[in-house]
């Protein structure tokens, strides 16, 4: 945690803040974040009347070294509401600034100053003639309660009948207005701004535009306008001339476009305390393996016999040339100049393995295992058996002839038996 007390501006006597640092890594950026707080009662104020759209701007230091060198000034602004002096500003909710990386390493983030400014909203604001204290009153003037049928500005207006009595506005801004009715015989009115009367002549709320008396009641007439002045405090009042009667409705202050705060609106915070560092470390990318694995034989060697292959992967004997799968890491991009480097990415990288050739692939022969294939015959390295004589099927017809021959001599002898011949 990170203390601060401001003091000066719109500090006032003195503010006291809180401010938690948070660095942010991602991929390709490096941001930090801080997010702001009040501690205590005591608030930054507004210092004058301003429309919506006033901007309160914190801006802080963080020093960074290591892997990237340099500052970095985060800031956050706030888009106020309408303000009147006293209103207190509601801070922005974090303060950011970044950058890109473009190496590795280890980040030291330091905070160190903060300072803010007040930039005032373009447009105008009217101060009511009400019971409050925005207006200093002297001599003796009445607070009354309008009908709606005057259509004075809130429904209210202040008028007085004494002499000399005055009414006196202080502000911040560029121009002003002096707002209250024109009816007859009103007294006349003397105007200074900064103490000073702009012009010799009185304002005659007793007559109209053109210069002649009043008839009736007009209400929320601008009876008077300062010239353009410079941005800053001055001060509008209006002082009754004459024992009659004097009106006011209301002042109307003007903000014209303010390029750059003025001095007077900015504040400085010095620390108040040693919150340390956050280290970050950015880590590196994974190199991707270029080596040769070794090869696995498929061929069809008979375990036993020796190796007769030519070995595949020749050793690098210059792995400093043309090596993609050393471990070395170039972390020098672009020098030490001063810059702004984001996280190399750290998701998970699948190595691609790639073997190397060192010349065309080498071819294995083997000797067959017959010295010829019989025709025919299935490739399949053995062959088949030799041809045999059919001894069996010769012996069969031999016997089957030689039955056939001594079945028919038996026959003729039986026959010439029972003829009572001989054969």
């Amino acid at each position: 945690m990170i203390k601060y007390r401001c003091t000066g501006g719109i500090a006032g006597t003195g503010v006291d803040l809180e401010a938690r640092m948070t660095p942010q890594v991602s991929a390709g950026r490096m941001d930090v974040r801080w997010d702001m707080s009040y501690k205590g009662l005591q608030r930054f104020g507004s210092p004058g009347f301003f429309p919506e759209g006033s901007i309160l701007s914190l801006q802080g230091v963080v020093k960074a070294s290591g892997a990237w060198n340099g500052q970095l000034e985060p800031r956050g602004d706030k888009t106020q509401g309408q303000l009147v002096p006293g209103s207190y500003l509601d801070l922005p909710e974090g303060l950011t600034d970044g950058a890109a990386l473009d190496r590795s390493g280890k980040i030291r983030f330091e905070p160190a100053g903060l300072s803010l400014k007040f930039t005032p909203a373009e447009g105008d604001v009217k101060v009511n003639s009400d019971d409050s204290t925005d207006i200093q009153y002297t001599g003796a003037w009445q607070w009354v309660y309008t009908a709606a049928t005057y259509d004075d500005y809130q429904k209210d207006i202040r008028w007085t009948e004494g002499l000399d009595a005055t009414a006196k506005l202080e502000f911040l801004g560029t121009k002003v207005s002096y707002i209250g009715r024109r009816e007859q015989d009103l007294s006349k009115i003397r105007v200074k701004i900064d103490g000073q009367e702009v012009t010799s002549g009185l304002v005659e709320p007793g007559k109209d535009g053109s210069g002649a008396p009043m008839t009736g009641t007009k209400s929320q007439e601008v009876l008077w306008t300062s010239p353009q002045l410079d941005y800053g405090p001055h001060t509008i009042e209006i002082i009754n001339t004459e024992s009659k009667r004097a009106y006011l409705d209301a002042f109307q202050v003007f903000i014209s476009d303010v390029p750059e705060p003025p001095e007077h609106d900015k504040t400085t915070c010095t620390m108040q305390n040693d919150p340390g560092a956050i280290d970050v470390t950015i880590p590196g990318s994974t190199p991707t393996d270029t080596g040769s694995p070794t090869p696995t034989d498929t061929g069809t060697d008979d375990p036993t016999d020796p190796p007769t292959d030519p070995p595949t992967d020749d050793p690098d004997d210059n792995p400093g040339t043309g090596d993609n799968g050393s471990d070395d890491y170039d972390g020098t991009i672009g020098g030490d100049q001063v810059r702004v480097v984001t996280p190399t990415s750290t998701s998970t990288t699948t190595a691609t393995v790639t073997p190397k050739s060192t010349g065309p692939t080498a071819t294995k022969y083997y000797r067959a295992q017959v010295a010829n294939t019989p025709s025919g015959g299935v490739e399949t390295g053995v062959a088949p058996d030799e041809e045999k004589p059919p001894f069996a099927l010769l012996a069969g017809g031999m016997a089957f002839v030689m039955g056939t021959a001594g079945g028919g001599l038996l026959l003729r002898r039986r026959k010439a038996e029972h003829a009572g011949g001989a054969l």
